[in-house]
């Protein structure tokens, strides 16, 4: 499934390093389903939490390209690419938050297997009819609360890092001209007083 995500989105996006950070956020959700099951102490349903896997990434990797697009959009118009990144989480982590908690709420009622019997006017919780839906609901709340928090850490911190680390490798070009400056000073003045 990821080859095919990344085949797909290498032909939208162009671009390798995009798509394997759009790739990193999926890998994201997915370690938040793991905890999810784990922290619940369900079983690994392939067809249910599978299919909560899948439809999880679809949300998660548009929650990644519009953070991406916008960093582009913001480094086009000419913003310093650290920057553009901070800016970048700033405008859109109230979109990608309400996408998410939007998401995540809908999604408790089928996680705790509540019920409403509209006609007897009652309110349970546990049913087989329910029991199905728990192990999606459950990788979907899970991988999305996970996803959505390292999205709006991560995704920022990889856009920018290219330029970090050319302005680290600068600094510390720019620091060994200078202790070779210093050292040739000092040679130069021990030989002036000899």
């Amino acid at each position: 499934m990821l080859m095919l995500l990344r085949i797909a989105l290498r032909n939208v996006i162009r671009n390798s390093r995009r798509s394997m950070i759009t790739l990193s956020a999926v890998l994201m959700s997915t370690v938040g389903v793991i905890l999810g099951m784990l922290v619940t102490r369900q079983y690994f349903s392939v067809i249910m939490t599978g299919t909560g896997v899948i439809s999880l990434a679809g949300v998660v990797v548009s929650h990644s390209i519009v953070l991406i697009d916008t960093y582009h959009r913001l480094t086009d118009a000419g913003q310093n690419p650290i920057e553009a990144a901070i800016r970048t989480c700033a405008q859109r982590m109230r979109p990608v938050l309400l996408t998410s908690i939007t998401a995540m709420l809908g999604l408790m009622p089928l996680m705790y297997e509540l019920n409403v019997n509209f006609f007897e006017r009652k309110v349970f919780f546990g049913s087989m009819t329910s029991a199905w839906w728990v192990h999606l609901s459950t990788a979907m709340v899970f991988g999305l609360l996970l996803a959505t928090v390292l999205t709006l850490i991560l995704t920022p911190i990889l856009l920018a890092m290219p330029e970090v680390w050319k302005q680290w490798f600068h600094a510390m070009g720019e620091r060994r001209k200078g202790r070779r400056a210093a050292k040739i000073a000092r040679k130069a003045q021990k030989s002036g007083n000899d």
